[in-house]
């Protein structure tokens, strides 16, 4: 997905472009009117200062002095030209040549802008008045050519155009920084995001925009709240596996009044199930002692943790002498520290109660994969046994002996990293070999 950043760049890259387009296209229409209404105010004097040249005879028939006209109408092709157009008569500039211009009709007493061809296809800016002179009608057409003022304005576009796109750089630059900063506190929650998945701290304490305060605040109420849900679950196994002790004390006992051994077969069942019953006990009371008091959520660092770990079950194995090896990169990774002491102390401690003399622990943080592998030279399991382990949904019964303890608890962790767990047969220390994956 796009980032916010990016997303906002590009939204306001967008709103920039679209408005500098239409500031453009506005002042280049602005331009060239104030200099099209420039040349016509121009046209209109020049009109009149011709008009001066024109006579009325008695006849009826005009009369036109072209002693004193300016240059401009005398050069060929100068660029200013004039016609004088009446029923029969016919004035035009010098400067035409050869050629004419193309004129319209206007209304009598009217005038009327336009552009039109002028000699060589000059574009030309046409300014045609109809004028009733001692009852004469006549037409006076004045023309410049537009092509000098076409030239400017094409280099005014060009410079206009340079300063445009510099003003948007600047104000996309200006932009793209303002939103880094507005978006500065988003990086410090998630700072703060991640040092409550590594476990450096237990809620978020960075300030956030209004807009996004309230989200923080529910997600620090919803840790809070995870925590102390978690923490009375913890504590209410824990009373409850001690509170069973008493009565399966009292069961144990009873098993062996002389009354219950005089029925062989119910005493083996009584027994059967009060050593199950003290076996899960042990097993949810080892849980907790593993998991301890910690936040929910802490990050999990392999090597500090897991070194504790080997302490552990080297007292609690002090009798096999056993040999505990453990590689475990140290570092934080974004796994709950609760559920890989779990994972790894139920493999570890099955590994341990069967191995003979060595355990090998490794542990392998490659990129955004966790790999842990846990294996002993102990006996370990026949190629069925190994089908039954790795066929889904298959739990062994921690009554029985084998490979089978928290078993249980670690397809329940894996499922919830949507991991991989693969049993097989160690080809150095030939025991069991457990491989997990997420």
């Amino acid at each position: 997905m796009i980032s916010l950043s990016a997303r906002l760049n590009r939204g306001l890259t967008a709103i920039l472009l679209v408005l500098f387009l239409f500031h453009w296209m506005a002042a280049d229409y602005v331009i060239k009117t104030v200099a099209e209404n420039q040349m016509l105010t121009r046209l209109e004097h020049d009109g009149d200062s011709l008009l001066a040249f024109l006579d009325v005879a008695a006849d009826g028939s005009l009369h036109f002095n072209a002693d004193h006209l300016g240059l401009v109408y005398e050069q060929p092709y100068s660029g200013h030209y004039f016609i004088i157009q009446a029923d029969a008569q016919v004035f035009q500039s010098h400067s035409m040549g050869a050629e004419t211009l193309s004129t319209q009709p206007v209304a009598i007493g009217k005038q009327q802008r336009y552009h039109s061809n002028g000699p060589q296809s000059q574009p030309v800016l046409a300014l045609t008045r109809s004028i009733s002179r001692q009852g004469q009608t006549f037409n006076l057409t004045v023309a410049e050519d537009l092509t000098a003022l076409y030239d400017e304005i094409e280099l005014l576009r060009l410079g206009y155009m340079g300063l445009t796109v510099l003003v948007l750089l600047t104000a996309i630059l200006l932009q793209t920084i303002g939103v880094r900063r507005a978006i500065r506190p988003l990086l410090a929650i998630r700072a703060d995001v991640q040092c409550v998945a590594r476990g450096q701290s237990s809620r978020i304490a960075a300030h956030a925009p209004s807009e996004i305060q309230p989200l923080v605040d529910e997600i620090n109420r919803l840790l809070a709240l995870v925590d102390r849900r978690l923490h009375q679950s913890r504590h209410a196994i824990g009373n409850l596996a001690h509170a069973l002790k008493t009565p399966l004390s009292i069961l144990f006992h009873i098993a062996s009044d002389p009354f219950i051994a005089e029925k062989p077969a119910l005493r083996r069942q009584l027994e059967a199930q009060t050593a199950a019953i003290h076996q899960r006990i042990e097993s949810e009371l080892k849980r907790a002692r593993l998991s301890g008091a910690i936040q929910p959520g802490t990050g999990f660092n392999p090597k500090m943790e897991l070194m504790a770990l080997v302490r552990l079950l080297s007292i609690q194995y002090t009798e096999k002498n056993l040999r505990i090896d453990l590689a475990a990169p140290e570092e934080f990774t974004p796994y709950d520290r609760e559920d890989m002491l779990e994972l790894t102390g139920n493999l570890a401690d099955n590994a341990c109660k069967w191995a003979r003399e060595r355990v090998v622990i490794k542990v392998e943080c490659l990129q955004d994969r966790f790999i842990l592998t846990v294996a002993d030279d102990g006996p370990g399991c026949s190629e069925p046994e190994l089908a039954d382990l790795t066929r889904r949904g298959y739990r062994l019964d921690e009554t029985q002996p084998g490979h089978g303890l928290g078993l249980s608890i670690v397809r329940d962790i894996v499922g919830f990293y949507n991991g991989s767990l693969v049993f097989d047969r160690s080809p150095v220390l030939g025991g069991l070999r457990v491989t997990v994956g997420f």
